[in-house]
C-alpha cells in the first residue's frame, strides 16, 4: 500500500510538471498580460532549472525594466549579451536601460574585429562545439585508418583529402572552443542592483566611505574577502561592496 501511494505521488508530480517550453510560453503570456512579477518568477524558475539563452535573459530583463528595476534589467541584458554579443535587441534595450541610470560612466567601445571574434566564438553553444569537435575527430581518425590500411590508391587519396580538411576544421573549432572557455573565465563583471550604495575603502562596514554608486552601474570584480568584493569602475575607481548588493554577469 505504501509503495502504491509513493507511485501515485511520483506520477502526480510528473503529470503536473511543465516542460521548459511550456514554462516559457506561460511566462510570455503573463508578460503580455502585464503581470510582470509572475513572469519574472517563471523566467527565474527556468534559469534555476539550468536553462539559459539570450532570449530568456532578454525577456527577463524586459520584465524587470517594466517593473522599474533598472539594475536587474541591465544585469539580465548583460547576461544575455554574454551568451550572444551580436543580439541587436539586447544591445538596443541595454542602451535604453543604461540611459535611465544615474551614473554615466561609458565603457570604451570595442573594435569591430573584437566584436566579430566574440560573435564567432559564441555563435554556437559550447556543448554543441564539443560534440562537433568529437565528431570531426572521429572522421579524422577514420580517414587515417583508411589511408594506412586500405590497399586502393583511390581510397587513400580520398581519405588523405578528407583527413586534411578534417584536421584543418578540427584545429579551427578547438581554437574557437578554447577562446570561448577563456573568455567566459576572464569575464568577471557585476551590476549593482541596490538603488544607492556607498562603496568602502576596505572590506569592513566601519571603514571610510569611498564613493557612491547607483543601481545599474557595471564594474569589474577584482577580489573577494568574505562577504565583500573589490570592484573597479570603468573610470578606474576602486572600492569594496557587499555581495548581496549586486549580481554577477
Amino acid at each position: 500500500m505504501k509503495k502504491f501511494l509513493i507511485l501515485i505521488f511520483v506520477l502526480s508530480i510528473n503529470l503536473f510538471a511543465q516542460s521548459p517550453e511550456e514554462l516559457m510560453n506561460k511566462a510570455n503570456d503573463l508578460y503580455k498580460q502585464q503581470n510582470y512579477q509572475e513572469a519574472i518568477s517563471l523566467y527565474q524558475k527556468l534559469i534555476e532549472q539550468g536553462y539559459e539563452s539570450a532570449p530568456l535573459y532578454y525577456n527577463l530583463g524586459n520584465a524587470y525594466f517594466r517593473e522599474g528595476k533598472i539594475g536587474f534589467a541591465i544585469l539580465n541584458y548583460e547576461r544575455g549579451l554574454k551568451l550572444d554579443p551580436s543580439d541587436e535587441d539586447l544591445q538596443f534595450n541595454l542602451k535604453l536601460a543604461n540611459a535611465r541610470t544615474v551614473d554615466k560612466i561609458s565603457e570604451v567601445p570595442k573594435l569591430f574585429i573584437i566584436l566579430w571574434w566574440e560573435s564567432l566564438i559564441t555563435f554556437i553553444p559550447s556543448t554543441t562545439q564539443q560534440i562537433i569537435i568529437v565528431f570531426i575527430l572521429w572522421i579524422l581518425l577514420g580517414s587515417i585508418a583508411i589511408y594506412f590500411f586500405s590497399g586502393k590508391i583511390s581510397l587513400q587519396r580520398i581519405s588523405f583529402l578528407v583527413g586534411s580538411i578534417s584536421l584543418a576544421v578540427l584545429i579551427i573549432f578547438v581554437i574557437i572552443f578554447i577562446s570561448r572557455i577563456t573568455r567566459e573565465k576572464d569575464l568577471n563583471y557585476g551590476v549593482l542592483t541596490e538603488q544607492v550604495y556607498t562603496a568602502k575603502t576596505s572590506p569592513d562596514e566601519k571603514s571610510n566611505d569611498n564613493f557612491v554608486i547607483h543601481e545599474g552601474i557595471k564594474f569589474t570584480i577584482e577580489d573577494e574577502v568574505g562577504n565583500w568584493v573589490k570592484i573597479k569602475l570603468l573610470d578606474g575607481k576602486i572600492g569594496w561592496i557587499e555581495k548581496n548588493s549586486f549580481g554577477r554577469i
